[in-house]
């Protein structure tokens, strides 16, 4: 088990160095030019060109990006351009409404998606046909169209929730609740139906195998088969779809924070993309796949615990 946390957070450095270079060679190539962009159109050539001396946009890429890589080898993510707040902050007064709205958004996944499986894999028949349909719908229609559904059928329709906002949760825990929980299940609505699919396929699996039926003989209860036995060795499965669900919900993140208007990273992202901001882009995009890495790690914890094979290896 401690070799394959090991092997992991190896894998990690690599990682980050490689979405760095990635997120800076994407800002390099998106037209437009943040020293114009600060100017304006009332600024002079003169004006335009100490600008970009000042910001080092006039050095060789290789230059630029070696200097990134300092600061990030010894903590330092930059100052935004724009506002002269430091990347670190910025990113720390946002990164709670994410991970609240992607751990809303997991939550909704494994509570439904299981309980949905599981009820499948028992009652078969047309249930199992309901959620092969449901999967499909899920994973083809985007978060954002079942985002601007909710808002007219639960916010305009009825008024039961909140169409934008965000409320922190030191302020109000249920408006903090109430403000999620739209964009919560629009983001977790292809969750759901991927999570039901293959707890149902596990579950089916598992109850056909020889230890169900010997417990079974033994005078087991049914319950007990199912949510001790067959869902337990079924699990390990959808350990694994969660964990890379959450990579889907953060790339998710950044359209359902604009069409809910929270203050999240994705709103950020957008905003520092629009301005060429590239010190902020690339301060979401290293956070972003710390976040994946961690989750990662975490789900294979987890498997180890469920599954001892994946402990011994």
């Amino acid at each position: 088990m401690r070799n394959l946390l090991f092997r992991r957070l190896l894998v990690s450095v690599p990682l980050v160095l490689v979405v760095s270079l990635f997120t800076f060679v994407l800002q390099a190539l998106i037209p437009g030019d943040v020293a114009r962009t600060l100017l304006g159109t009332t600024g002079t050539q003169q004006q335009y060109e100490a600008l970009r001396d000042n910001l080092h946009l006039n050095e060789p890429f290789w230059v630029q990006y070696g200097s990134y890589l300092d600061g990030l080898v010894h903590g330092r993510l930059g100052s935004s351009v724009f506002t002269g707040e430091a990347v670190t902050d910025s990113i720390a007064a946002r990164l709670p409404v994410t991970l609240s709205l992607v751990g809303f958004g997991i939550l909704l996944s494994a509570l439904l998606g299981v309980l949905l499986g599981v009820w499948s894999a028992v009652r078969g028949g047309v249930v199992g046909k309901v959620v092969d349909f449901l999967a499909v719908v899920g994973f083809a229609l985007p978060s954002f169209w079942f985002g601007l559904i909710l808002i007219s059928l639960f916010a305009v329709e009825l008024p039961l929730f909140p169409a934008s906002g965000y409320v922190p949760l030191l302020t109000s825990p249920g408006e903090w609740i109430a403000s999620l929980v739209l964009p919560a299940v629009a983001l977790a609505m292809g969750g759901v139906a991927g999570v039901a699919k293959m707890t149902q396929d596990g579950m089916v699996e598992a109850m056909s195998q020889d230890y169900i039926r010997t417990l079974r003989a033994c005078g087991v209860s049914r319950r007990s088969l199912i949510w001790k036995h067959a869902l337990k060795n079924s699990s390990t499965s959808v350990v694994t779809v969660l964990g890379l669900l959450f990579v889907g919900m953060l790339s998710g993140s950044i359209v359902v924070e604009n069409i809910f208007s929270l203050p999240g990273l994705g709103s950020l992202a957008v905003s520092a993309t629009s301005q060429h901001d590239v010190q902020v882009v690339q301060g979401v995009a290293i956070t972003f796949t710390v976040l994946v890495v961690v989750v990662n790690v975490l789900a294979d914890l987890v498997q180890g615990w469920l599954n001892p094979k994946v402990r011994i290896s």
